[in-house]
């Protein structure tokens, strides 16, 4: 099942990009669907003791140590479902809209599909390496064709970082894999059982950072992303800050701090200060921002500065909350930029000002929005509080001056969140509002499984923690500083 969920949308993607058939939009949601449905087959009959499921493992270049491993444990099928259930909404929200040469956007949507649950399921550290800037290939060009103004200014400079950062991490799994014994090997449970010095370890942890701190992206290493989120057409900035970041955040759990146990005394309080500074920085910024894409981009900053945090204090209140809010903070923030497409499209401005009045017009957008809005902030009940409670919880563990400024990040997301809504809900119509339609029923079926899953997520967050227990105590227990 590893195999056929990279293979699937790999295949899919050829035939769209080659063949064009007629019929793109239906080829790719069946395609995301059908995805779907084999996360949810492996995750069902997968155990949950730590243990690799469903493992594919093969020759691939032999000589150099290189297999093609593939596989999943518990945090490997959380990611999964992640991937598999936010890509049907992605290609079913992209359907409101027109978009030209079709079955090249969505082939690239499904190629990037597939390097996602690549990167996701790689045992090997190289086969790791090689799906992470697969993935990178699909949304430069995604963002370069359809994106807005000065696109591929913005598009280059994204590449550029990235692209760069993912080179020290090379760096740092060759090094690895040159300490190997005997035959190298780019295995994991090889990779992970080499010794360093602290030195060493250090080195080789900072290129692992690198690379994972740009993806995520982590204060400074953000500077790419608000722009790039704001001039991405929506499927492309769903895609962005749904799932890719993830990555970033999964590398430090699944490769940086095990191979780098010797370092992370070091350097994690360094780590962990640039993430609680980005939680406020970027706050502060979101709550001064007009244009709600950009307030939207900034958020995620924050929310991700705090899910990095939690990693870096490695304990289980803090990986189980990193782990749970990656889910969390997909859905919601794939919702809110569905929620700024609809407004833009409809009246053709993402400025805050000039809206208003959209609940008189639009009851049944305004709830659904609600629902994810408060979602996004953390409210009890909703997905977002148990994943927050849980990164503080972790992160107070860690240091309670650091757990209290990272607290921030709940108040200030409610003042801009609240701000945000306030402005385009309430008030008076004006000329462009007062015509605002309603969802028609592609656009609530996407708001509606989004705002469900914010609720139901809300209410039973043990249905994800119990996926990722038995790997976080494996992991916990058999890295040793």
């Amino acid at each position: 099942m590893s195999f056929l969920l990279i293979i699937v949308p790999l295949i899919a993607s050829a035939l769209l990009l080659l063949a064009r058939p007629s019929g793109v939009r239906q080829i790719a949601l069946a395609v995301g669907v059908v995805n779907f449905a084999i996360s949810i087959f492996a995750a069902y009959s997968a155990l949950y003791d730590g243990t690799v499921n469903h493992e594919t493992n093969i020759a691939w270049i032999e000589q150099a140590g290189i297999r093609f491993s593939v596989g999943m444990d518990g945090i490997g099928i959380l990611m999964i479902l992640l991937t598999n259930l936010l890509t049907p909404l992605i290609i079913l929200s992209s359907q409101s809209q027109r978009i030209d040469n079709e079955p090249r956007y969505y082939g690239l949507v499904l190629m990037m599909v597939a390097a996602l649950n690549g990167v996701f399921l790689s045992t090997d550290g190289m086969l790791f390496y090689i799906f992470y800037e697969l993935a990178l290939i699909p949304i430069y060009f995604i963002c370069a064709i359809w994106g807005g103004e000065n696109r591929i200014r913005v598009t280059l400079k994204f590449f550029i970082y990235t692209f760069v950062g993912s080179l020290f991490m090379l760096v740092s799994l060759l090094y690895l894999y040159l300490k190997t014994p005997g035959t190298h090997s780019f295995a994991w449970t090889d990779l992970v059982n080499v010794q360093l010095s602290t030195v060493e370890a250090i080195w080789v942890m900072l290129g692992f950072f690198f690379a994972f701190a740009v993806k995520m992206p982590v204060f400074p290493f953000h500077t790419w992303q608000p722009d790039t989120y704001v001039t991405s057409p929506t499927g492309g900035t769903m895609l962005l800050s749904g799932i890719m970041l993830k990555m970033g955040v999964y590398g430090a759990i699944r490769w940086m701090i095990p191979m780098t146990p010797e370092a992370w005394h070091t350097l994690t309080p360094y780590f962990m200060a640039l993430a609680v500074t980005g939680i406020v920085y970027a706050s502060i910024i979101a709550v001064k921002q007009s244009d709600f894409k950009r307030l939207i981009a900034y958020s995620s900053i924050a929310h991700v500065g705090l899910i990095a945090a939690g990693v870096m204090a490695w304990n289980k209140m803090g990986l189980q909350g990193s782990l749970i809010q990656m889910l969390n903070h997909g859905i919601n923030v794939v919702g809110l930029f569905f929620v700024v497409d609809l407004i833009e499209r409809r009246l053709g401005t993402r400025t805050l000002r000039q809206m208003g009045g959209i609940a008189k017009v639009a009851p049944r957008f305004a709830v659904l929005f609600m629902i994810i809005m408060l979602g996004a902030v953390a409210v009890p009940l909703t997905n977002g509080f148990p994943g927050e409670f849980l990164l503080l919880n972790g992160v107070w563990q860690y240091n309670n001056w650091l757990g209290a400024i990272a607290g921030l990040t709940i108040i200030f997301g409610a003042v801009y969140m609240l701000r945000a809504y306030g402005m385009a809900m309430f008030g008076e119509t004006n000329a462009e509002t007062a015509e605002f339609t309603d969802l028609d029923g592609r656009e609530t079926a996407v708001l509606g499984i989004v705002a469900a899953l914010v609720l139901v997520l809300g209410f039973f967050p043990n249905i994800i923690l119990q996926l990722t227990d038995g790997t976080v105590n494996r992991i916990l227990g058999s890295v040793q500083f």
